[in-house]
């Protein structure tokens, strides 16, 4: 009778604990952005943030913690617990770019994370000033072959995206070109417009107005498959640089030790939240298109971008200070 007893205890006890394990969230959620406020990520982020809320009943509330390629902010979300309650909006930066520069991080970028699903994924696109005679890459790499190492092209910066894309097409379209690294993308982007540096490859937002404006030739998209922002625009592999493609994303992830069944409510809630007409709104500001896919999924492409930079980082000898 004392066994039945006990048995009778167990059951009541995992039938109390089962919904209470089920109330997943049940209090504040904080996603930790690797930008400042203000940046079209933390605009992002902001905006599943809401949706998110909404649909699960908590706040959801953002920590910006900018630097070091994201690394500042990763290494806040792979030290902390493993309980559905801090989240990562990570990047093509922070889970793609920065593992090949910083080989001393104080975490590992693959090991250390759940990944949840990638939220969206956008092109660059290759411009040209408007005084550079080329109206398409096939103009823009005959201009290069013809005066080698004099064709100026800029970059956000060493160690940026954008120089990545600019140190693949050096290398897949055997072009030399001279790298000119600024401060930021808008440095840049004004000096290219003024006709002081020839080219750059950079996102599309950034780009649109001068484009539209004709300061700015758009040559080729970095993505796969054309560009939604740019669809008469196409892309380097289109114009002969077989297999090329470099894209900004966007993803959400947790630490390592979260419950898989946590990852799965949020993977799925995710998914909902990216259906909602305001987060496709901003998707669509940002010049990116959504994705939703999942973990699995996910995951894979992740180690698919860090080897893939990895690769260009250490054939091209990129350092950072």
């Amino acid at each position: 009778m004392h066994a039945l007893s006990r048995l009778a205890l167990l059951a009541l006890a995992l039938g109390l604990a089962a919904p209470a394990a089920a109330q997943y969230p049940n209090r504040p959620v904080r996603i930790v952005v690797p930008a400042t406020a203000g940046d079209g990520s933390d605009v992002l982020a902001r905006t599943l943030a809401r949706a998110l809320g909404e649909s699960l009943g908590q706040q959801f509330v953002i920590e910006n913690r900018p630097g070091a390629g994201g690394s500042i902010a990763a290494d806040t979300v792979a030290k902390a617990a493993g309980d559905g309650y801090t989240l990562f909006l990570g990047n093509g930066s922070s889970h793609g770019v920065t593992p090949g520069l910083y080989p001393r991080l104080p975490y590992d970028s693959v090991a250390d994370f759940a990944p949840v699903g990638l939220i969206s994924t956008a092109a660059n696109v290759l411009i040209v000033g408007a005084g550079v005679p080329a109206a398409s890459f096939a103009d823009f790499a005959r201009l290069a072959r013809e005066t080698p190492g004099r064709v100026s092209i800029a970059s956000a910066g060493n160690g940026s995206l954008s120089h990545l894309s600019v140190e693949l097409l050096r290398s897949m379209a055997r072009l030399e070109l001279l790298h000119v690294p600024y401060k930021g993308a808008a440095p840049g982007v004004a000096d290219v417009a003024g006709g002081q540096v020839q080219a750059m490859i950079i996102n599309i937002p950034t780009v649109m107005p001068l484009i539209k404006a004709g300061k700015l030739r758009a040559l080729a998209a970095t993505s796969a498959r054309r560009a939604a922002a740019l669809p008469e625009v196409p892309t380097l592999a289109e114009s002969g640089v077989a297999g090329y493609e470099t894209l900004a994303w966007f993803g959400l992830l947790a630490p390592a030790r979260t419950p898989p069944e946590t990852v799965t409510l949020l993977h799925r809630e995710l998914q909902k939240a990216l259906a909602r007409p305001e987060v496709r709104d901003t998707v669509v500001r940002l010049g990116a298109e959504a994705s939703g896919i999942g973990p699995a999924e996910f995951l894979s492409f992740i180690k698919s971008e860090i080897a893939k930079y990895g690769k260009v980082i250490r054939d091209a000898g990129i350092k950072v200070e």
